[in-house]
């Protein structure tokens, strides 16, 4: 369920449409260095969710990370991967 969304942001973004992704929810902690290079889009693939962030982004896609949401899972803006552009409010 996380390399759909992600893989569709790159075909999007390669396509020169402007993509940004909203990281909330369950997906807020993706953004956090660490964490989406521990999950694999596909068990024995070698193929991760930040993989699939890294390409996304290279095409063009803006990763976003919601503030609120990270500060319910105590991550700060100094643990965020390279590839977040940002913070955003509840509201965005």
């Amino acid at each position: 369920e996380l390399g759909a969304p992600i893989y569709q942001a790159a075909v999007a973004a390669a396509m020169d449409y402007e993509v940004e992704v909203i990281c909330t929810g369950a997906a807020g902690p993706l953004m956090c260095r660490g964490r989406a290079a521990a999950i694999e889009i596909k068990p024995g693939s070698g193929r991760t969710v930040y993989d699939f962030i890294r390409e996304a982004h290279g095409h063009g896609a803006r990763f976003l990370a919601c503030a609120t949401n990270l500060d319910l899972h105590a991550i700060a803006a100094d643990d965020l991967i390279p590839e977040c552009a940002g913070l955003v409010g509840a509201a965005y």
